[in-house]
């Protein structure tokens, strides 16, 4: 990526403006955007890995995609979405590159409970980034059908065909991922279930 050395001939408070110098491979221009976009970016990445390391490439990996894709984006749509876009392709890709390596990287299930039943009142009770926690916790596979389907909202033959797999197994492994975020709510939040357990249960009316 090609960077220019230039004057900040560019508006930092105007997006537009930025944008457009950043077209003209603007270097003070680019870290503006980076700065703007950064939480943005390691938020998406973070989940989509299980370690920063994983992340952090991710990370670099979009924002060269970006600086070399502007050309391409139209504005009259959002930027943050088609950022986005970027971001969760990136980590598809990553995925697909390092699957092998991936898929030994599991975290350590020994000590979790099988729990058969899915509640999902039990996953939404806790906050965002104890569900970040838990979800960077899962197998790849598992926490790119969760993430894809939960928070960015790709439909299941979508996340089929980025990933490879048939839509009925991405099917099963969002529910297989629900119901390993449940186990492990389980085992490191028990006082969740405790005050699932404390609930009342209702009574017959007559």
């Amino acid at each position: 990526m090609k960077v220019s050395r230039g004057r900040n001939d560019f508006n930092p408070d105007d997006q537009g403006s930025v944008i457009a110098a950043c077209r003209r491979n603007n270097a003070s221009a680019q870290r503006a955007l980076i700065r703007l976009y950064y939480g943005y970016v390691k938020s998406i990445s973070l989940r989509y890995s299980a370690n920063d390391q994983d992340a952090e490439e991710i990370m670099n990996d979009s924002f060269l995609k970006v600086f070399s894709n502007l050309d391409k984006y139209n504005e009259t749509l959002s930027l943050k979405s088609w950022i986005r876009a970027i971001v969760v392709n990136t980590a598809i890709d990553y995925f697909r590159k390092n699957r092998q390596r991936l898929v030994t990287e599991v975290y350590d299930e020994l000590g979790m409970p099988e729990l058969k039943d899915l509640n999902e009142d039990v996953i939404s009770s806790i906050s965002a980034d104890e569900i970040l926690e838990l979800v960077r916790k899962l197998s790849p596979v598992y926490r790119m059908v969760f993430s894809m389907y939960v928070i960015d909202g790709y439909p299941h033959k979508e996340i089929a065909e980025k990933l490879g797999i048939k839509e009925g197994t991405s099917k099963s492994n969002l529910q297989d991922a629900r119901r390993k975020l449940q186990a492990l709510i389980f085992k490191m939040y028990p006082k969740v279930y405790d005050a699932y357990e404390l609930k009342p249960l209702p009574q017959n009316e007559d």
